[in-house]
This record gives structure tokens, C-alpha cells and sequence, in this order.
């Protein structure tokens, strides 16, 4: 791909980003304030990414770059509300790297933050010495995405005085970083001026990098009741999750419905949450005693995740909790999902991971859908659906009713809770994740498209999706033997959520191109 091209690629990107991320972390904290009452997440409670700043030189370059280099990066990450983390000036001759001396100073400083450093923004105002920056990276051992930015020399300054060579010091910088085995990631313009809008959105789209690294990393996942045994497909190894550092922590049906039948209506744990799931979504017609059920339900799994320290969930539905327990947990589901702590059907643990890999770049809620439907004789359009569970963040408009597909089985009145409506349109992106067991590490693919508002009549949580190239994926889909079930996401994220996942986290991960060749 060109830079011209990744340069469009990511402006609209973030365009799109832009406008669905207020609404939706607003509609979304708001929520979650109703879901966990006490324990509303709000923007103060989001603490500011935190990114450790590199700053090298070299001593035969003119080195008076390397000081207002360091001062216009830290202007440009306080500009976009990061805290950096660097060497003061009388730490280091201008606060930046060039000796091994230095290096190891730097190392330290980095060490000691650890825990707050979310990635590495290794900036080039001059050539800068590669050695040095790859010593002081290996002597950190953070494992943290590192971002190399290089600063773009001037025509008129390209004296003795002046002149930068960042542009050649770039390469020996990223030659050093591949021979240590130090992951990085690019610009899309090889020289990038700090304070330029292309610096400012590369860094956007760094920071998703960085949250979904840190974010798939050390996850504890819940999951909540058996698979169901009709539903092969969502099956996945524990084991190769648990070795890239994902952690699944179990609670059987009988535990919730043990916990459940010790509450009490009035209890104001279960209060709270009816009043909570009133406040989310139209109830009109829903019998009380369904609602009063969807509230137990919902009080019990939340403490549940917060004393085991769990972040997202997969959940046993289909028909355990319809036939022995009267509701569909959808509401519940959606609830969560709206909040930022995803949640899938069919104990889809594989699933939810993309769910959340998307959330974590965009900053809003995800959905896990089926592949459902062709979209009458339109090649690169399809309709996804569920019953749902979709968070109302997706949703023109929505209300609760029942599942329409097994009420004919378990009866009408076991099946309220679900939120079905029109899903509204937009940019999207997807992504699928699985554990490959015959080769022991974690595989998927990404991709971007669209909702549209092409029309559409049936029942549930649906929407036509446009996908360039769509016949190509699902052929892929199709021979790589991946699930029915795809994550979705409001934003076009889909490039950070590959770089997450393939240049840092080592996962075999495909992203979908209608203009790629093959599949």
C-alpha cells in the first residue's frame, strides 16, 4: 500500500471515529451508572494514556534539534491530553538518548513507571543514534507498542546548523529495533513534524493501537453456563487463551440460579437494577414478573464479574435459561455490552474478544452478530442479525419484546428481554478471532464496511451491512472453517486492531481488502 493510501486510509478512519465516539461513550457511561449503581464509570474516571517519550540524538548532528524536537513533542502529546514520560533536561544533555550511559537512565525512568506507560513514542528531531535507542528499549522490557516518528527536514534549513538527516536516521533506528526483535510501528508518512494534523491522527490511531495491546493482555473473561451442545461452532481452547495471557473464569447456570433464588424483590441490589433496565429500554407490554427476573438475573452476574475480577462475558442461553428460568438474558447482555463490557451469546468466548478488541480502538460499544442473510442480488451486501443482545448504541430505535425464533418451543412467556429495532446506519468495522488448535496460537480477520439504510422487514436486531469484496471474505470465511459469528463496531478501527493483535501480540490475523489479491 502507498502512503497516499494509508494516508486516506486512516484520515477517514478517524473522521468516522470522531463522530460516533462522543455520542456513544456519553450513552454508554450513562449506562453503565444505571447497570453498576455506586460505581458509574465517567470521563474523570479514565485516566489519561500515558506514553513514554524517547527522544534521540546525535552528537556530529546539530544537536539544538534534539532540544526543541523533545519541546514540540511534548507540546503535541499535551495537545492531545497524554502524559509523557521522559528524561528532564538535566537528566540527560537536552533530555534525550544518545549515549549507553543514557540509555540505561532512560531504561530506568521508563522501569519505574511501568505499570502507567501504555506505549513508546521514540522521536527523531535529528539522524539520532540507533544503538542507543534500541538499548535503551531492550534494557526497559516493557512489551509495549513503540511508535518511531521522525522529524521532516526544512528546503531553506539544510545548512551544517540545521539540517536533521532524521529521514536516513529512521532506517538505522528501525534496522537496530528488527535486530533486537523490538517490535514497532510506522508513521504513515516516513517524516512527520510533531506538531502536523498527520502526527495528530497517527497518534490517535496509536493510542487504539496501545489500548488494545494492553488491553487483550492479562484479559479475565467470564464464562457463564455450559455451550450449548447445538452450537459447535463456538467451541476454542482455554489452553492456547490462557498462553497469550487471556484467562476464562467459569460460573455454572445452577451457581447464578442458586444466587438468584436468594434474592428477594425488594432487595436493593435488584431495585436498582429494575429500575435500571426501565431507564435503558421501552418495557411496554413486558409482564412485571419477567422484568423483576431480568433484574435478579443482572444483579447476580454483575457481582459475580466484579468479584472475580472478570472485564467481559460470554453467556448460556439458548434454551437452559428460557425453559428453567422464564427470560432471555438479552437485556442484561445488551446492558453490559452498552457499558464497554462486552458480552456474547452461546458462550462465545472467541467471539467477545473481538467484540472487545473493537472497543477497546473505537472507545465504543461492540455487538456480535451472525453472517445471516444474503441481501436480495447485491454481491457486496448482507444482512446481520441477532436476537438480540445488540447494545442500544446500535439502534435506530428499540424496545423489548420476546424471541420470536424459540417462543414456538419453550412458550412465549420464557422468552422476554430481548431489544430488537432497526440497527442504524454507519462506518463499521469487524473483526473475528478463534484459537487454531492444530496450530496452537489464536487466528481472525478484520475488515471494514457499512451499515446501510437499505430497507428491511423481520424481526429482531438487524441491519444490511456493505462490505467491498464481500463474496471474497465470506469465501475466506468459508474455507478457513471461521464461526457465523462476527463482532461489530460503530468506527473504522479495523487497522489498529490489526497491529494490536499481528505485530504485537503475534496472532495470525487477516485483514479483509476488496482490492487485496486473493482471498
Amino acid at each position: 500500500m502507498s502512503a497516499v493510501e494509508i494516508v486516506e486510509e486512516r484520515r477517514q478512519g478517524q473522521g468516522k471515529l470522531d463522530k460516533v465516539r462522543e455520542s456513544a461513550v456519553s450513552s454508554a457511561l450513562q449506562a453503565f451508572a444505571k447497570i453498576a449503581p455506586g460505581e458509574a464509570m465517567t470521563e474523570s474516571s479514565n485516566p489519561a494514556m500515558v506514553l513514554g517519550i524517547l527522544v534521540g540524538n546525535r552528537g556530529f548532528f546539530p544537536d539544538h534539534l534534539a532540544r526543541s524536537g523533545r519541546q514540540e513533542m511534548i507540546a503535541a502529546l499535551h495537545a492531545q491530553g497524554i502524559k509523557p514520560i521522559l528524561l528532564g533536561e538535566s537528566d540527560s544533555k537536552y533530555g534525550a538518548v544518545e549515549t549507553r550511559q543514557e540509555a540505561a537512565r532512560c531504561a530506568e525512568l521508563f522501569k519505574k513507571h511501568r505499570e502507567e506507560i501504555d506505549g513508546v513514542v521514540v522521536t527523531l528531531p535529528n539522524f539520532g543514534d540507533e544503538r542507543a535507542i534500541a538499548e535503551t528499549l531492550r534494557m526497559a522490557n516493557l512489551g509495549v507498542p513503540v511508535l518511531m516518528q521522525a522529524t521532516p527536514d526544512t528546503p531553506s534549513k539544510m545548512t551544517i546548523r540545521d539540517r536533521r538527516d532524521s529521514f536516513c536516521g529512521k532506517m538505522s533506528a528501525c534496522n537496530n529495533l528488527a535486530q533486537y526483535g523490538i517490535p514497532y510501528s510506522l508513521t504513515t508518512l516516513h517524516t512527520e513534524a510533531p506538531g502536523s494534523q498527520q502526527f495528530r491522527d497517527d497518534l490517535e490511531w496509536f493510542l487504539a493501537v496501545c489500548r488494545v495491546v494492553k488491553g487483550l493482555k492479562r484479559l479475565r473473561i467470564g464464562a457463564i453456563g455450559a455451550r450449548p451442545a447445538a452450537f459447535n461452532t463456538v467451541r476454542y481452547s482455554e489452553k492456547i487463551l490462557e498462553s497469550t495471557g487471556i484467562s476464562v473464569e467459569t460460573l455454572d447456570l445452577s451457581e447464578v440460579m442458586g444466587r438468584i433464588g436468594r434474592l428477594k424483590d425488594h432487595d436493593a441490589a435488584v431495585v436498582e437494577r429494575l429500575q435500571a433496565i426501565r431507564a435503558y429500554v421501552s418495557t411496554n407490554s413486558i409482564p412485571e414478573a419477567a422484568l423483576v427476573k431480568m433484574a435478579k438475573l443482572g444483579a447476580v452476574i454483575h457481582n459475580w464479574m466484579k468479584e472475580t475480577e472478570v472485564t467481559i462475558s460470554a453467556i448460556q442461553c439458548w434454551t437452559s435459561l428460557e425453559e428453567f428460568f422464564g427470560v432471555v438474558p438479552c437485556t442484561v447482555m445488551s446492558m453490559m455490552s452498552d457499558s464497554g463490557l462486552s458480552s456474547a451469546c452461546e458462550v462465545d468466548v472467541a467471539g467477545v474478544i473481538g467484540m472487545h478488541a473493537l472497543q477497546l480502538a473505537s472507545q465504543t460499544p461492540s455487538a456480535l452478530l451472525d453472517w445471516n442473510n444474503n441481501y436480495a442480488d447485491d454481491p457486496d451486501k448482507a444482512v446481520c442479525f441477532h436476537c438480540s443482545n445488540l447494545p442500544k448504541h446500535f439502534f435506530k430505535d428499540v424496545r423489548m419484546d420476546f424471541q420470536e425464533i424459540i417462543a414456538g418451543t419453550v412458550g412465549k412467556e420464557n422468552t422476554f428481554g430481548t431489544c430488537v429495532g432497526r440497527v442504524k446506519s454507519g462506518p463499521m468495522s469487524f473483526a473475528r478471532f478463534s484459537t487454531n488448535d492444530s496450530e496452537g496460537k489464536m487466528r481472525g480477520y478484520v475488515g471494514e464496511g457499512e451499515f446501510t439504510n437499505d430497507p428491511l422487514e423481520t424481526f429482531g436486531g438487524a441491519g444490511v451491512v456493505r462490505i467491498p469484496g464481500l463474496q471474497k471474505l465470506l469465501r475466506f470465511i468459508c474455507e478457513r472453517g471461521f464461526e457465523h459469528h462476527v463482532a461489530a463496531n460503530f468506527s473504522s478501527s479495523a487497522s489498529a486492531v490489526h497491529e494490536a493483535t499481528t505485530r504485537y501480540l503475534d496472532w495470525d490475523v487477516h485483514w479483509h481488502k476488496a482490492d487485496a489479491p486473493g482471498c
